[in-house]
């Protein structure tokens, strides 16, 4: 009976402590509209941001792409082959490209490689008290810090979604016209009859919603961070662990209402 109080004790209170975390995430995202809409805009931080987030995030994000959709080519190419629907498999890869997989894994990616960035980032300003002297110099630091951070990854992740969506197609190509040997011109004319622009229109909001999520949570995390270089180190994986499983939850939700 103990064991069972104690056990029901435990799971309560790590449900309400996520319940609590979600909820200052919450008013950390309304203080960044706050802050967002007040003049100045810091463009030389924006620019700087979407630089780091974007620029720097294209080499991973072009090869995660282009082997998705040779990899999807290939296993679509073999299931479709029992039902002689081979040519099938262009309109599937781009449907797949710009419904689901690019935003879903550029998102991923992109956490791993800015979303937990931004947390070492901010959680090393806040355990060597760089936050708290830009507080002390009348500076608010949500809106130097966290806002640049957030306009960049709303911005900058449909952008990398987009060149994901056209190399995993063109690895989708590349393996199915001249490995498989489907005909080029029933390729492409697949692709144009069964993708509509809805389908690239709704991936790229699920691309900008992925990118708030994963630089609000970085930026929470960080700017929360306390215990010196181990909870910085905390701090980057709790962040990308929460990141991640928030935006594949989004997912599922996103789709239901888009499609």
């Amino acid at each position: 009976m103990n064991r069972a109080s104690t056990a029901i004790d435990n799971l309560g209170r790590s449900v309400l402590r996520n319940v609590e975390e979600m909820g200052r995430i919450l008013l950390l995202f309304i203080s960044v509209l706050s802050w967002m809409i007040r003049p100045p805009l810091k463009l030389r931080l924006i620019f700087k941001q979407m630089e780091f987030v974007g620029v720097k995030s294209i080499f991973v994000v072009v090869l995660t792409g282009i082997f998705t959709g040779m990899v999807m080519a290939l296993q679509g190419y073999h299931g479709f082959r029992m039902f002689s629907a081979e040519s099938l498999v262009g309109s599937t890869v781009a449907l797949g490209m710009t419904r689901e997989l690019g935003p879903v894994l550029t998102s991923l990616m992109v956490t791993a490689r800015a979303g937990s960035a931004m947390a070492a980032e901010l959680g090393t300003m806040r355990v060597t008290e760089q936050i708290d002297a830009l507080s002390v110099m009348a500076a608010n630091p949500v809106k130097h810090l966290i806002v640049p951070r957030v306009i960049a990854g709303v911005l900058m992740v449909p952008v990398l979604t987009i060149v994901a969506d056209f190399v995993g197609i063109l690895g989708g190509y590349f393996v199915g016209v001249p490995v498989l040997g489907i005909n080029s011109g029933i390729f492409v004319k697949n692709i144009t009859r069964y993708v509509d622009l809805d389908d690239i229109y709704n991936g790229l909001i699920k691309a900008a919603i992925f990118g708030l999520i994963l630089s609000l949570i970085g930026c929470y995390k960080g700017f929360n961070t306390s215990g010196g270089a181990e909870g910085v180190g905390k701090a980057t994986t709790e962040a990308v662990v929460l990141a991640s499983i928030s935006i594949l939850i989004s997912d599922y939700f996103l789709t239901a209402i888009m499609f």
